[in-house]
């Protein structure tokens, strides 16, 4: 059963909180909301923005799904945790010590995404040392691009948590041959 992106957590379903710092590039950010609107997940966007999120932006760039989206804008890092706090974060960082499948991503999870020339802060990173994972590459890649680390990451807890709220199957199940 699909339920509506507002009403996850009212029936008992965890939460999935993206966090992103600092976006840089609106196409990313359009595409990791399109993730949110697919899987009910919240968004949010912590400033400064390299972009303009306004209604008539977001027609323009003709994001039909963005009222789909349960998103939250920050003005820094501060704001975002003294209403937020920390429970249940994971920090995404190719400097991680570990990589995401090691992660327990059971309750409610918030995935927290830094800007994509330079990541999160070193000193956040240290400060949450403990709930830093990456995406295994190969030794040459620098990084994967935000809006694919999102959804890996976003799927893998969704996995974890028996994809609540999540249709099961596609329209082809109905089919007959």
């Amino acid at each position: 059963m699909l339920f509506p992106v507002r009403t996850l957590k009212k029936r008992g379903v965890d939460m999935l909180n993206i966090v992103l710092v600092e976006p840089e590039i609106p196409h990313n950010t359009g595409a990791v909301a399109r993730t949110c609107a697919a899987t009910g997940a919240r968004l949010h966007l912590v400033r400064p923005l390299g972009f303009d999120i306004s209604d008539k932006a977001v027609k323009r760039c003709g994001l039909d799904y963005w009222y789909l989206v349960d998103i939250s804008v920050y003005d820094n890092l501060d704001d975002y945790f003294a209403k937020n706090g920390d429970m249940g974060l994971w920090l995404a960082t190719t400097k991680a010590p570990r990589a995401y499948h090691e992660a327990d991503f059971s309750g409610d999870v918030t995935l927290m995404f830094g800007k994509e020339t330079a990541g999160l802060p070193q000193w956040l990173r240290e400060k949450y040392r403990d709930r830093c994972i990456r995406i295994p590459m190969i030794s040459q890649a620098r990084s994967l691009n935000l809006s694919n680390s999102v959804a890996i990451l976003a799927y893998e807890a969704l996995r974890q948590q028996g994809f609540p709220g999540l249709l099961a199957e596609g329209s082809m199940a109905d089919e007959t041959m």
